[in-house]
């Protein structure tokens, strides 16, 4: 066999039997091995496998004389001996047979074989979908060992394709690039792991197929490359060797197809568990350690996948709390790893303890922060919890009492006079057909300035509230949180809008538009409330009923709403008019008389033959104001009580009851959901207040101070927020930690003697007022 390396292609021996091709090519031809790509092949069975057709390709023929000899010498030797060549011969089957069962005997003249015949153990010949007899050993592992496999690397590296054997992989769509590496790492043998390298197996080689990637059915996502199968299984001295092998070492800022790196991969796995989170957060530590070690000016945890995600982002943005919380709080003490820590330990005195956190991709000026991921994105289920871990939930606060507060103060006082603006406006309305002129008196131009005023807050409520909608993309779930108040005020301006055109074109309709806007622009002064805490949860709870009690009573109450009605409209037949003299009122019914013609009209009295006249009076019996009277005149009234009384016992009694009960179950089941909620829209609104800054006040208002640390990098200089904690469990583990500081008082006295004196404040006041540490210590003491 001769090797062609500059023609691109690779000359094979075949010494199969004509005989044997067209047995082989029947098999695939009838259908039992039709399919080039199965689209759930297994990747290794016990019973008998199914082979692939072999792949189109030219192979020397070993056989092309053995006709011309047998038609010039047909003898009983040349008979035998070729009945001895046959004997001899090792085919694809024998071979997956012989390694699955781990006897090193069935291989015995294996080499010799392939010697003689010019074949090699990386030939097409010896493959099923890109599988070899090596990873065919390796899936058939006894006791973490199969004698066969060395045999196999031995006879692979004296024909000299040790470098193909060991690094085949997988060509079906399924387990697409999978080589030997990836399985001899997914049986955790590490000394197998250990020999594939030394030989020259490809530790980057991606693991690509439908089966390695997420999607409905059996899979495992582990980030395709050795080094995430390794770190996603929980085996860290295969992890260990993979990074620090002498012979090629996986560099972990490899990224798959989907742009992920290791870090990705195990926040992908993530499953919030106890036991899943430790070791997750235990295996992520190990690899950003020896990461540093190797590359210490590496920054692995800044690089980004195809979404424009770290591992910090992608860990909030797919609810893995547990990963998250440690991110955020990761803090090393040893001084060459102390530049890998987001938290730093400024100062202990017993249970009081002063961190600084790395706002380093979370802070809300950053675009595609950690703030706006957690705050917008509705399909997150645990985000009101994950906005409660620090430093998110003090930067929250310190947010509001900075800008945001006031901010939105101001805005309750623009939108109570818009109301107040509004009401006069309405209530002054004019008569007759509209448009209406404009007077030219101060009034009139009062008047004018008002509906302009008007129009203009609708207008910016109708924009802001589209803006708004497209960035949370509000879905049924989340409508409660994301999009409640903006579908409001969304509805507030359309219908001033469609009030506003029937009134520039003329139409008394236009009236009605009016009044439901303005019952809807105070309705949507609750928007406020979620300023203040308590009220906020209150109105909390006022929507939380609405979307769930009442909406389901709603489509249940209406469907028997309009049921009993059509049943009573079909059932009733009007009687014939009594002459009645005058027109008289009977128990809010109205009886009334033909008026004289002169008077040019006629007034009909409503029947039941009238669907929407009786809808009306069935909701009356609903609420506990029906009249049975009127059934005096009509025939079937028997049938018509039975139809009323089930009405009555199905609505007054069992739908009214259940709603009244559902809705105390709420109220006692959501007192601490209806908090959090409350924080979670506090959050939108304090993001809304921010981006309405200039960036001049912006920068201004941000929180946080730049903070020079001595680490292994040197002079690291970071925006970190300070958060102090009061922690009596853990007091005493604090200790033994080392601080940037060791005078925790020495924060406000610097504070004190560097700002001016401040009239009617002692000294000493100043020092204990907590709410003032919003500055910086510029002294640094050596890590």
């Amino acid at each position: 066999m001769s090797k062609t390396g500059m023609f691109g292609f690779q000359l094979e021996a075949d010494d199969r039997t004509e005989e044997e091709k067209s047995r082989q090519r029947a098999l695939y031809k009838d259908g039992s091995g039709s399919s080039r790509d199965p689209p759930k092949a297994p990747m290794d069975t016990d019973y008998q496998e199914k082979m692939d057709p072999l792949k189109p390709q030219i192979r020397f023929n070993l056989n092309f004389d053995k006709g011309i000899r047998r038609l010039s010498n047909n003898s009983d030797n040349s008979v035998n001996n070729d009945n001895s060549d046959s004997r001899q011969r090792f085919t694809r089957e024998m071979l997956f047979e012989a390694v699955a069962s781990g006897d090193v005997s069935r291989l015995d003249g294996l080499h010799q074989y392939l010697h003689q015949n010019m074949k090699r153990l990386s030939d097409s010949l010896y493959q099923s979908y890109g599988k070899t007899c090596l990873m065919k050993a390796l899936l058939h592992l006894r006791d973490g060992k199969n004698l066969t496999v060395e045999l196999l690397i031995d006879i692979s590296e004296k024909l000299g394709d040790i470098h193909n054997f060991v690094n085949a992989a997988y060509t079906n769509s399924y387990y697409k690039g999978q080589t030997a590496l990836h399985i001899a790492i997914e049986r955790r043998s590490v000394s197998y792991v250990q020999l594939l390298v030394s030989k020259g197996a490809d530790v980057h080689a991606k693991a690509c197929g439908k089966f390695f990637q997420p999607h409905d059915g059996p899979n495992f996502y582990f980030g395709e490359l050795p080094l995430s199968l390794a770190a996603c299984t929980n085996q860290p001295e295969m992890v260990d060797f993979l990074m620090l092998n002498e012979y090629k070492m996986a560099d972990p800022k490899e990224v798959d197809s989907h742009g992920n790196t290791v870090l990705h991969a195990l926040v992908t796995i993530a499953d919030n568990s106890k036991e899943n989170t430790e070791f997750i957060t235990s295996m992520y530590d190990r690899i950003l350690r020896t990461t540093a070690s190797l590359q210490p000016k590496v920054k692995l945890e800044d690089i980004e996948n195809h979404n424009k995600l770290t591992p910090l982002k992608m860990a909030a943005k797919t609810g893995k709390i547990g990963l998250f919380s440690h991110i955020l709080r990761r803090e090393f003490h040893e001084p060459h790893t102390k530049h890998l820590s987001r938290k730093f330990t400024e100062w202990v005195y017993g249970p009081v303890q002063s961190s600084l956190y790395d706002l380093n991709s979370v802070d809300s000026l950053e675009k595609k922060s950690v703030l706006e991921i957690l705050v917008y994105g509705n399909s997150i289920p645990n985000r009101h919890e994950m906005l409660e871990t620090e430093p998110l939930n003090h930067l929250l606060d310190e947010k509001w009492k900075r800008f945001a507060g006031g901010m939105f103060f101001f805005n309750f006082l623009v939108y109570m006079m818009y109301l107040m603006v509004f009401t006069i406006v309405a209530y002054n309305k004019k008569d007759g057909p509209p448009p209406f002129p404009i007077e030219n008196t101060f009034e009139g131009y009062l008047y004018i300035a008002g509906q302009l005023l008007i129009a203009l807050a609708n207008l910016f409520f109708f924009v802001t509230a589209i803006i708004e909608m497209k960035r949370k993309r509000p879905k049924l779930k989340t409508l409660l949180i994301d999009g409640y108040y903006d579908i409001l005020f969304f509805s507030q301006a359309v219908l001033f809008l469609v009030a506003a055109v029937l009134y520039v074109g003329g139409r008394d309709e236009y009236l009605g538009f009016l009044v439901l806007c303005l019952a809807l622009s105070w309705v949507n002064l609750l928007y406020y409330s979620r300023g203040d805490k308590h009220m906020g949860i209150y109105s909390v709870m006022i929507q939380k009923m609405i979307l769930s009690d009442i909406l389901r009573f709603l489509f249940v109450y209406v469907v028997f709403l309009f049921g009993f009605s059509a049943a009573v409209v079909t059932l009733l037949i009007e009687p014939p008019p009594s002459p009645v003299k005058n027109t008289t009122t009977q128990r809010g019914r109205f009886m009334y008389t033909p008026q004289p013609a002169e008077e040019g009209f006629t007034c009909v009295k409503p029947t039941f033959r009238n669907i929407s006249y009786t809808t009306l009076e069935l909701f009356k019996f609903t609420i506990g104001m029906g009249d049975m009277e009127f059934t005096e005149h009509y025939q079937y009234k028997e049938v018509f009580y039975l139809l009323l009384i089930g009405y009555i016992i199905l609505t007054y009694i069992l739908l009214l009851n259940m709603l009244i009960a559902l809705m105390n179950r709420t109220v006692e089941k959501l007192t601490e959901e209806t908090t959090a909620i409350w924080k979670l829209q506090r959050a939108m609104t304090i993001l809304e207040m921010e981006k309405r800054l200039p960036c001049c006040l912006k920068k201004k208002f941000r929180c946080g101070m730049d903070k020079k640390l001595c680490t292994a990098l040197g002079d690291d200089r970071r925006h970190c927020f300070r958060v102090e904690e009061v922690n009596w469990n853990k007091w005493n583990s604090n200790l033994v930690k080392i601080q940037i500081n060791e005078d925790p008082g020495r924060y406000d006295r610097e504070r004190a003697a560097n700002s001016p004196p401040h009239r009617g404040r002692s000294w000493r006041v100043l020092f204990r007022d907590r709410s003032l540490r919003t500055y910086q210590s510029t002294e640094m003491l050596p890590v």
